[in-house]
């Protein structure tokens, strides 16, 4: 029998080929219990020689529920989202869910735009990388009844279930991990201001100077501004950080904790472009641990922020709230931990 490619193969199409009802091919697809492993696999057959995919449309229509997550990250482009969003599919994978990504670029606006479709595609529940303007799409979350959970970051506490690595303690580690390899004189370096990141990581280095008799005067912090995204930023923002670095030189400055891996590697690309500075002029530790994923070839020394830890904390919270949990909005820190690969 012949089967118009541009027609979508349906049950009623497998039961006139069997000779079986749709009910009965319908649960045989299902592998309800009441039809015997004998039919099953005959059916089964069958609908694989035509073709035949679940409409999950209409499957959604009957349980309420598509079985699906939006993930609204910053952008791909940033390694840490890419890792955050495999290991996020994961985990949801392991919970019977499928993924939709979408990314914000940190634009408030956008991200917005990009609730109203998560909500518009019927999704179960949503996983947020918040924006330091986010108010208006944690409220527009509220106000569908759509459930969420705030990653990485949140705007203020008790205002929504959330997930973040434990920042204050990783700047703590790396910060004590400088001196411990005997740096002196030590920089916070970062491009911008990160909501919740920046403030958390930054106290924890002052607060491991303190502890360690590291005086103000030879704590230095400088963040810039440069907008990660846009890469027509990026030989002016060279030329100002290698300025910096060279300037911490002369100063006597021999250790960095820098913001993140990701920045930590221009950091080291604008020691290169400066003509002058070696990869050695500083010892240096950042943040997020990416080489546990993928393979840099200038070893990094780097707080591990949990990634696994973090994904499967919020698709747990997630799932619960879509199955009826309605306690107030919980809060989880994942541990971090220090990862030595020498360029302390």
């Amino acid at each position: 029998m012949k089967y118009q490619s541009e027609k979508r193969v349906t049950l009623q199409d497998i039961a006139k080929e069997t000779g079986y009802s749709v009910n009965t091919v319908s649960r045989a697809l299902r592998n309800k219990s009441d039809i015997s492993p004998e039919t099953i696999k005959s059916i089964r057959r069958v609908a694989d020689r035509m073709g035949y995919s679940i409409n999950q449309i209409a499957s959604s229509l009957r349980s309420g529920r598509t079985h699906i997550f939006a993930v609204i990250l910053g952008g791909m482009s940033n390694p840490f989202y890419g890792i955050m969003a495999d290991t996020i599919q994961n985990a949801a994978r392991e919970k019977g869910y499928s993924l939709i990504i979408m990314c914000s670029r940190d634009d408030a606006e956008l991200e917005l735009s990009l609730v109203e479709q998560a909500i518009s595609r019927c999704v179960d529940g949503v996983l947020l990388f918040p924006t330091a303007k986010s108010q208006p799409t944690i409220a527009r979350l509220k106000a569908a009844r759509m459930p969420f959970v705030l990653m990485s970051r949140y705007l203020s506490e008790n205002e929504a279930d959330c997930v973040v690595c434990d920042e204050f303690h990783g700047a703590y580690l790396a910060t004590q991990h400088l001196i411990e390899s005997g740096r002196r004189r030590l920089a916070f370096i970062s491009s911008n201001t990160v909501l919740y990141s920046t403030d958390l990581r930054l106290q924890g280095f002052q607060r491991a100077c303190d502890d360690t008799g590291i005086p103000v005067t030879d704590q230095c912090v400088f963040i810039s501004s440069r907008n990660i995204i846009d890469h027509d930023q990026m030989d002016s923002w060279y030329h100002l950080l290698a300025e910096k670095l060279k300037s911490l030189k002369a100063s006597g400055f021999d250790g960095l904790f820098v913001f993140c891996d990701v920045e930590a590697w221009h950091v080291l690309s604008a020691m290169m472009k400066s003509g002058t500075l070696r990869r050695d002029d500083f010892g240096m530790v950042s943040f997020d641990n990416l080489e546990g994923s993928l393979s840099f070839p200038i070893p990094l020394c780097s707080i591990d922020c949990g990634f696994e830890e973090m994904a499967r904390a919020g698709v747990k919270i997630l799932r619960d709230r879509i199955h009826g949990d309605v306690q107030p909005p919980i809060k989880v820190v994942c541990p971090v931990k220090l990862v030595c690969r020498k360029s302390c």
